[in-house]
């Protein structure tokens, strides 16, 4: 198994349009920019919430949960997985920026799932490195989100652990189940 992504070459690639696809964000951004009037907010969310979840793209977090911009600080990695440095970005949004909640989003049918602890190993033999980082995976999303919670209720950074909450997000319905801490 190679561990790096395949590149589009069917008539999906972003080469195809004539670009490549940061050449399109890019570009997307210059017809934003040029709507884009300052909405007067500053970096304290509105909601006081931070919000950790998987990077899947399937997650439209501020559609899926009603949030608008400048309601919450969103953090995200492969798995939602809480790791030091989500500990770090949610002890700066509490200490510094004011949140109290945190919400954790694990999603079904998620890519760690199916990779493991070897996929390090893997990198190293192709690379000639070993990653300084764990992959994370996991077999039971549910246990994961516990997990997870626990990182956040027991971090001595952390000065707001009483609402921290965990759901796995279903790709296939938009539906939220919450999972009970252990």
């Amino acid at each position: 198994m190679t561990t790096s992504a395949s590149v589009p070459t069917g008539p999906e690639s972003a080469i195809a349009d004539g670009g490549s696809v940061t050449d399109h964000l890019v570009a997307a951004n210059a017809r934003y920019a040029a709507e884009f009037s300052d909405p007067g907010m500053d970096a304290r969310p509105v909601r006081q919430v931070a919000v950790v979840a998987c990077m899947d793209a399937r997650l439209d977090l501020h559609a899926a949960l009603g949030l608008r911009l400048g309601d919450c600080h969103t953090i995200r990695n492969a798995g939602g997985v809480v790791t030091d440095d989500v500990i770090r970005s949610l002890t700066i949004s509490q200490r510094a920026l004011g949140t109290r909640s945190v919400v954790l989003i694990h999603h079904t049918g998620c890519g760690l799932e199916s990779l493991t602890e070897e996929f390090r190993h893997e990198l190293e033999m192709e690379v000639g490195q070993r990653p300084s980082w764990a992959v994370e995976s996991f077999r039971d999303v549910d246990q994961d989100v516990r997990q997870s919670m626990r990182r956040v209720r027991t971090s001595p950074f952390l000065v707001h652990t009483d609402d921290v909450r965990g759901f796995v997000f279903d790709v296939k319905t938009g539906l939220l189940r919450e999972v009970e801490a252990a």
